[in-house]
């Protein structure tokens, strides 16, 4: 067995457009033909993976930050929020006024008015990840799939994103939630824009070593790529850690090697560093 490659996807497999740079493509493709395996590792749930991304020849995925292994179609582990959970978390974030949507491998599904509400922290969300026409964005062009109107407690979640209001929702809902993970994304502290809830426990490391077990595969042929904070566990658990010139501060400090921005051929790059493929494999 050859290298067990494992990629983060928004701002390292594809750009801040959701495009997939050709390079990037071709990189994976050649390393498949040398023998090593490709997996994406992301915070995305399976309903958020696109058949663009399947067609570039991918061997399976890590989905939910962690909650969802997939092997060549085989599902390798699937923890889910429960039901009872998500009730709760539903009815506590009404109560706090607080739009939120839930994403799982069936879907997302946006509360009543998220739609509306989230329209500020979307365009701020894109200014910070450097899109143009971040002032144009709307909820619609970067979640074109949102379902509106569906049910609202389910049994097949993987998360919950939610507006902040303020950072004190955040700390609010960790103190109300201790029996889940939660975080914060599309800004640090204060900064936060969304807060988020997960399965306790639950990191892309913890399923980087699940997905290990089922292939029979050692921990010292695995490669990670990533560029934000909820990447550091991936990298800190594999044997070489990637980070994407376009990330930041923080997993470049947990980083074996640094490679160029995604939209600078970044893993290319990379994959030609690491001896995965060879450079005149152009």
């Amino acid at each position: 067995m050859g290298k067990i490659i494992f990629l983060d996807v928004d701002g390292t497999l594809v750009n801040y457009e959701n495009e997939i740079p050709e390079s990037a493509v071709r990189a994976i493709r050649r390393a498949k033909e040398n023998g090593h395996r490709v997996y994406i590792c992301t915070g995305r749930s399976k309903a958020e993976v696109y058949q663009e991304l399947w067609d570039i020849g991918l061997d399976g995925m890590i989905g939910g930050n962690g909650s969802y292994v997939e092997d060549n179609g085989v599902v390798v582990m699937h923890q889910l929020i429960t039901a009872e959970q998500c009730r709760r978390i539903v009815d506590w974030l009404h109560s706090r006024k607080l739009e939120f949507y839930l994403e799982s491998n069936n879907g997302l599904f946006a509360s009543e008015m998220f739609a509306q509400k989230a329209q500020s922290s979307i365009r701020e969300y894109s200014k910070r990840k450097g899109k143009p026409g971040a002032e144009q964005a709307t909820v619609a062009t970067v979640f074109p799939d949102m379902v509106y109107g569906g049910n609202l407690y389910r049994d097949d979640l993987n998360k919950v994103s939610y507006l902040l209001d303020s950072y004190q929702d955040y700390l609010d809902a960790r103190e109300q939630f201790p029996d889940l993970e939660n975080g914060t994304w599309g800004g640090a502290g204060e900064t936060a824009l969304f807060g988020d809830f997960g399965v306790k426990g639950i990191t892309k490391g913890n399923a980087i070593s699940c997905l290990l077990k089922h292939l029979g595969a050692k921990q010292e042929d695995t490669i990670a790529f990533g560029d934000a904070k909820i990447d550091i566990p991936m990298l800190e658990y594999c044997h070489i850690g990637v980070a994407m010139g376009n990330g930041g501060k923080e997993i470049k400090e947990a980083a074996d090697y640094i490679t160029k921005d995604v939209d600078e051929d970044g893993l290319y790059h990379a994959f030609v560093h690491l001896g995965l493929i060879e450079a005149s494999e152009e």
